[in-house]
């Protein structure tokens, strides 16, 4: 397996292998030097229906007779592609997993405010579900 996601080129468009580049948004390695001399040399547009991108860990599905290109993507680039590349179930549940991700990620501030507004921790507890200690250690910090 590598680390860098991967361009490449189907023969057939009707395949449903990797998705669109455009699909995830405006991926920065599309404007680099490299991308656009191989696109160039494929003969192809950045918006062609052949040409997708894959992350790394689904790479080794690419057929082995496509044009390919390794390109470096950011995190925020792969969850993206990773959202774009699973049914669209899963998709619904990974969105609800980065809501509750975002929600938590301030929990000890939403916490300390709760407490400095006079929200009682037990009143906390019950509200947020979160273990007793949480509340103590949120307002410590």
């Amino acid at each position: 397996m590598t680390d860098d996601a991967y361009l490449f080129l189907l023969a057939d468009t009707d395949a449903s292998l990797g998705v669109p580049p455009t699909a995830v948004g405006e991926l920065s390695c599309m404007d680099t030097p490299a991308v656009r001399a191989w696109l160039d040399a494929q003969g192809v547009a950045a918006t062609s229906p052949r040409l997708r991108v894959l992350p790394p860990e689904e790479t080794g599905a690419i057929p082995e007779h496509a044009e390919r290109l390794p390109v470096p993507l950011s995190d925020e680039e792969l969850n993206l592609l990773r959202h774009r590349t699973v049914p669209e179930a899963a998709a619904r549940a990974e969105e609800e997993l980065m809501a509750y991700r975002d929600r938590t990620d301030d929990r000890d501030a939403l916490i300390g405010r709760a407490l400095a507004a006079g929200v009682p921790p037990h009143r906390i507890v019950e509200l947020t579900g979160v273990d007793p200690a949480t509340v103590t250690t949120a307002a410590a910090g």
